[in-house]
């Protein structure tokens, strides 16, 4: 489904990508995993279209989506979860739901709406409140559900879990696996990479711009480098 090579990115003269390389197949999660400043956040805002590569490949369905608009890309299929969730906070919980939908105008939106409600039916509960007014585990359930109003086959989450209590942390992944499930595929970045082990299929490892480990999450988990430097263990 979604294809990258050699990509790289920079900021200013700083090389934040230095030819990095993944691929996702249909119906997959995939995890990224790496300290901060490994490059995961860039790389998504780079698939998404928030940055231009310097150099390097992305591909889509077999379609080359390299220096595409955001907008765009999210009509391709591909939906962007920010870091730190931006929602619009003067808006309502239902304004921005539909705020997700902005570039569909095709009959299955009610549909989707629908789904979302069922997915977090806390949202539903509060459609009619300004984001501004949410808790943060709500405003991360609000990012989620207005990324897929845009009833994208390709979900990218960046740090779901951030600043969240531990309960609402298991039940944003409990629903990021209900959503793939349904089918749905996910390149999920996340610091917590036990728990993204968990929930991911596959998984690579960023260090410094650079794809330094990949594999399935199992063999990952029982990696004494990946043990010792991302799950606490000796």
């Amino acid at each position: 489904m979604l294809d990258v090579r050699d990509l790289q990115v920079a900021y200013g003269e700083i090389l934040a990508l230095k030819g990095v390389s993944l691929a996702i197949g249909a119906s997959e999660i995939v995890a990224v995993l790496g300290n901060n400043g490994a490059g995961k956040t860039t790389t998504l805002k780079a698939l998404s279209g928030l940055l231009i590569p310097r150099a390097g490949h992305i591909s889509f369905d077999g379609q080359s989506i390299s220096g595409i608009a955001p907008h765009a890309i999210v009509r391709l299929g591909i939906a962007h979860v920010p870091e730190g969730r931006r929602v619009f906070n003067r808006l309502t919980v239902r304004e921005n739901l539909d705020m997700g939908a902005y570039t569909r105008a095709d009959s299955g939106i009610s549909q989707d709406l629908e789904r979302v409600f069922a997915l977090f039916p806390r949202l539903a509960e509060r459609r009619r409140q300004t984001a501004a007014t949410l808790s943060g585990g709500e405003q991360q359930m609000l990012a989620i559900g207005r990324a897929l109003m845009a009833s994208p086959r390709l979900l990218l989450l960046d740090e779901p879990s951030m600043g969240l209590a531990p309960l609402l942390v298991e039940q944003i992944f409990e629903t990021v696996t209900s959503i793939n499930q349904q089918g749905t595929t996910i390149l999920l970045v996340e610091q917590n990479a036990a728990l993204a082990l968990e929930v991911a299929h596959r998984a690579y490892v960023l260090e410094i711009g650079q794809v330094v480990l990949s594999g399935a999450s199992a063999d990952l988990r029982q990696n004494e480098a990946v043990r010792r430097a991302y799950l606490g263990e000796i």
